[in-house]
Formats: C-alpha cells, sequence, structure tokens
C-alpha cells in the first residue's frame, strides 16, 4: 500500500527508473504526487497575489505505475530474520 511520505519507484512512462517520495496521494482516482517525478508546465495567469508565467510543478500519476520501495525492505530483514 502507497502512503504519504513512502519511498517509490517509476515503473513505467517518461520517467521510468526514477525513485522519489510520495506528496500527495487521491484515493477516488488511484493516483499520487511524487516529488520530482512528472512534472509539467503550467500557463498562470496574472493576479493580485501571483505574478503569474509559466510554472513548472508535479503532476498525478497512477498508482499502478509506483513501485513501493519501503516494503521491500521490511520483507527482507523479515526474510534474513528467519
Amino acid at each position: 500500500m502507497i502512503k504519504k511520505g513512502n519511498q517509490v519507484e517509476i515503473i513505467c512512462g517518461k520517467d521510468k527508473g526514477k525513485k522519489g517520495e510520495v506528496i500527495e496521494i487521491l484515493k477516488p482516482k488511484n493516483k499520487a504526487k511524487v516529488k520530482g517525478i512528472n512534472i509539467v508546465k503550467k500557463h498562470e495567469k496574472v493576479t493580485k497575489e501571483k505574478k503569474g508565467g509559466i510554472i513548472s510543478k508535479e503532476n498525478f500519476i497512477h498508482i499502478s505505475n509506483l513501485k513501493n520501495l519501503e516494503t521491500e525492505d521490511k520483507n527482507k530483514k523479515i526474510i534474513d530474520k528467519k
């Protein structure tokens, strides 16, 4: 199970093989946002609060494209103890 703060690896897509930390999860859509992965450029309008321009930010990626790295480490420790 993938949770916020877990280390994950991308198993398919343009960022295949990269690793990062889960920032946010959307449970109803089965998507997660990973730090430094799936960077997209968004055009922001100028407002009173925001300067505007082209901003790079992370976008959501489907959970089926992620591999949880923390569960593997726990499983290896259990096997080594036996």
